[in-house]
């Protein structure tokens, strides 16, 4: 599924506009969701981009936003606090609830995840919860500002360099997360969460997880980001993260149905955008990529147009097997079947009928290999390769098809 992004802003908690982006799904739409991002990072920061465009080509609408002060935000950095973050994401949730629909799933990377842990409360319509390696405390931040914090308490704010950036913090912000007690939140959240960590994270500890998962309560998921830095710059870690998310919310979101649009009988390929070659694959109800290898410029993050031919060949004749097998009672055990494709010459090609090596050129080969758990008879055997050649893919691929094709104009 492509990915249509908007643009937009909203007041935030003190007025002040807030910029944001929200990624919509271009098809059917199974809810929304808001991602806040992490301490001083910004809407754009890899991760929040990546995962928001991933969860949006699962269906997902995603609003991901600056906090007041951050980004293309309006206010100042310096007048904020983790208070205000909770109150910009309030707002974020209203202006989602009465302009396009309320939002079903907090998503909270690092600070931004203890700001959905605490703000879930405010948000009546929120299902399910999810954080991305934050902290268990709010108070954790602090040790980002190492001795700047001695004198931010001493005269009441002062610049601390984070990231690279320098950053005016007051005394405020300080008192303010100390004040905070997220553990009481997390006990109260009442909703299903998801906490993602990786074990290797220098910059919130992979300690965190063990307490916000100890101190939520049941329905509670935790799956490791292995290998992965606390700000997930390497996108296939934004990619796990996104199809785990995914994944874990079939169990609390809607079934990926159209919603007020036109529902498909047939399949439809669109390409995402993304990379050279995939495309987003919608087959009824059910979504996947199709794309190419490395090796010629795709992503590899889903079957070739000749692995799915090779797939659709593979499923008919387990399919076409195990009818058989019903239909007659045999006691046949678990059928797999390897496909593999190539090219070849007509000519060389032994198991070619006559007409096919006269046409000459090359022709597609498929190699199917039948392999049946438990011992069976040869006679068997030989009845198994009958009936797979009566699957009616293969029947299909040996006979002539023909392709109408027309062009329309999409608005």
């Amino acid at each position: 599924m492509t990915v249509r992004t908007q643009r937009l802003d909203f007041p935030g908690h003190s007025g002040a506009r807030l910029s944001a982006r929200l990624d919509l799904p271009n098809g059917p739409l199974r809810g929304y969701a808001l991602f806040a991002h992490c301490f001083t990072c910004s809407k754009d920061v890899l991760a929040a981009r990546r995962i928001a465009a991933d969860l949006a080509r699962e269906g997902l609408a995603v609003l991901r936003f600056d906090f007041t002060g951050l980004g293309s935000s309006e206010g100042e950095f310096a007048s904020t606090d983790f208070s205000s973050n909770v109150g910009d994401l309030v707002s974020a949730a209203d202006h989602l609830r009465d302009n396009f629909g309320p939002p079903s799933v907090l998503i909270g990377h690092s600070l931004g995840g203890a700001a959905v842990l605490a703000a879930a409360d405010r948000i009546p319509e929120v299902k399910a919860v999810v954080t991305i390696g934050a902290p268990a405390d709010t108070a954790h931040v602090l040790k980002n500002f190492g001795s700047s914090l001695e004198a931010i308490e001493r005269d009441a704010e002062a610049e601390v360099e984070l990231a690279g950036r320098r950053f005016r913090i007051t005394r405020q912000f300080v008192e303010d997360v100390r004040g905070r007690n997220l553990e009481a939140a997390i006990k109260a959240l009442r909703k299903p969460l998801l906490i993602l960590h990786s074990p290797l994270d220098e910059t919130v500890g992979i300690d965190n997880a063990t307490a916000i998962f100890v101190a939520a309560r049941h329905p509670k998921s935790f799956v490791s980001l292995d290998k992965a830095d606390h700000l997930l710059t390497r996108p296939e870690d934004a990619a796990f993260a996104a199809r785990v998310i995914s994944g874990w919310l079939s169990r609390y979101l809607a079934g990926d149905a159209p919603q007020g649009e036109e529902a498909i009988e047939h399949v439809r390929v669109m390409e995402t955008g993304q990379g050279k070659f995939q495309n987003a694959v919608q087959a009824g109800r059910h979504r996947l990529f199709a794309d190419e290898p490395e090796s010629v410029g795709g992503f590899d993050s889903g079957p070739s147009p000749y692995d799915f031919l090779s797939i659709a060949l593979g499923a008919c004749t387990a399919m076409t097997l195990r009818m058989y097998a019903d239909h007659k009672k045999l006691e046949l055990g678990r059928v797999s079947v390897d496909v593999s494709h190539a090219k070849m010459h007509a000519r060389d090609c032994e198991d070619c009928t006559d007409e096919q090596r006269a046409g000459g050129g090359r022709i597609d080969r498929f190699d199917r290999v039948i392999a049946v758990e438990g011992a069976i008879s040869e006679a068997l055997r030989d009845k198994l390769v009958e009936i797979a050649g009566k699957c009616p893919v293969h029947r299909t691929l040996e006979s002539a098809s023909t392709v109408k094709t027309s062009v329309r104009e999409v608005e």
